[in-house]
C-alpha cells in the first residue's frame, strides 16, 4: 500500500533565513513516522510570478502541489504575519490545495511565529483546505538547534511533531477518501 505525499513547504525567501533548518528537522522528523511520502518544497527554488503569470515555473508548482495530499508549512513570522513569497504560492494555484489538510510549523522571537500561523488559518479556510490544531512552535528558534541543525533540548518539539502528525494522518486519510469517492464541490 503506499503512502500518502506529504509536502513540507520551506516559506522564508530571504538571505540568511533559519527556515530550512526548520523545515528539514521536521521533515526528518516526519520520515521517521513513516506515515507519509515526504517531499520538501523550498520557495526560494520557486520562481513564482507575483502577476500569476503562467508559464514553466507555474505549471511545476502547479503539479507538485496537485499531487500532494498533506501540507506543512514552516514559516517564520515577519511583522506579525507570514512571508509574502508564501502568499504568492498560496494564491498562485486553486483546485490543488482544495480538500487537502495542512499543518504548521513556525518559528521567530518571542511568538515563535504564531501570529503568523493564524494569519495563515485564514488563508487556508479560503482555499477549502482544513488545517489541523496541533502545531509546533521554536520561540527564540535561533537559539535552540545547533549548528548542525540538531534541536538541542527535542522533547517538547518532538512530542509536538508526533501530535501534528497524528492528526495530519488521520485528516489526509480521510480527506483523501472522501476526494477518492467523490470529487470536491468548489
Amino acid at each position: 500500500m503506499t503512502r500518502p505525499q506529504l509536502t513540507v513547504v520551506i516559506a522564508s525567501t530571504r538571505t540568511g533565513r533559519f527556515g530550512p533548518t526548520v523545515g528539514h528537522w521536521f521533515a526528518d522528523i516526519a520520515r521517521k513516522d513513516e506515515t507519509f511520502d515526504v517531499d520538501v518544497l523550498d520557495l526560494a527554488d520557486v520562481d513564482l510570478s507575483p502577476s500569476f503569470d503562467a508559464g514553466p515555473a507555474l505549471a511545476r508548482f502547479s503539479e507538485q502541489v496537485g499531487a500532494s495530499d498533506a501540507f506543512v508549512i514552516v514559516t517564520p513570522e515577519y511583522n506579525h504575519s507570514f512571508p509574502g513569497p508564501l502568499k504568492i504560492a498560496l494564491d498562485s494555484v486553486r483546485t490543488e490545495w482544495q480538500a487537502k489538510p495542512v499543518a504548521f510549523v513556525s518559528y521567530g522571537g518571542l511568538s515563535g511565529g504564531l501570529r503568523a500561523v493564524e494569519a495563515l488559518r485564514q488563508v487556508v479556510a479560503e482555499l477549502h483546505m482544513v488545517s489541523v490544531r496541533a502545531s509546533v512552535s521554536f520561540h527564540g528558534a535561533h537559539t535552540l538547534f545547533d549548528a548542525d541543525g540538531q534541536l538541542l533540548a527535542p522533547d517538547a518539539p518532538l512530542h509536538a511533531a508526533t501530535e501534528l502528525l497524528g492528526q495530519l494522518g488521520w485528516w489526509t486519510k480521510t480527506l483523501k477518501q472522501g476526494r477518492t469517492e467523490e470529487p470536491y464541490p468548489a
